[in-house]
């Protein structure tokens, strides 16, 4: 009986892990190879929001940025990663793009959550936290049955 209700919570986490996985998966290996002017765009925006990243190098701040996301989608991709585990990879990354969202001016409407044009591209992440907490309530759940 406990087998058969494990078989039936993995298998409902297939396509939450499958798709954020792939779209992850896909972010982090189109991010490997930039040039110096994406790595720049990338690296100015998130310093403007998490000045600590100022110090670090543009080209390195990206192939952290990317290692991070195939790390991720290695979290989602590989069944033998519990839940948790792989939910709490995907909150802990959609916390810091949501971050951005929230505090990186012209992202959101004057006094509102509600995103400018902007700010559409971030605000959209707030599935990856749906996601993320997802797992990790499914993860937890499952430690407690």
């Amino acid at each position: 009986m406990a087998v058969g209700r494990a078989w039936r919570s993995a298998a409902r986490q297939v396509p939450l892990r499958l798709t954020a996985g792939a779209f992850f998966l896909n972010s982090g290996l189109s991010k490997r190879d930039a040039d110096d002017a994406t790595a720049e765009g990338f690296h100015q925006f998130a310093a403007g929001t998490y000045p600590f990243l100022g110090k670090v190098d543009a080209q390195r701040f990206v192939r952290l940025l990317s290692a991070g996301e195939v790390a991720v989608a290695a979290t989602l991709l590989l069944p033998v990663v519990p839940a948790a585990v792989a939910g709490t990879a995907v909150t802990a990354f959609s916390v810091g793009t949501l971050g951005l969202y929230l505090r990186t001016p012209g992202m959101r409407q004057e006094g509102s959550l509600r995103p400018t044009e902007q700010g559409i591209s971030l605000a959209k992440d707030v599935w990856i936290l749906g996601i993320g907490l997802s797992l990790i309530a499914e993860g937890l759940q499952r430690k407690h049955r």
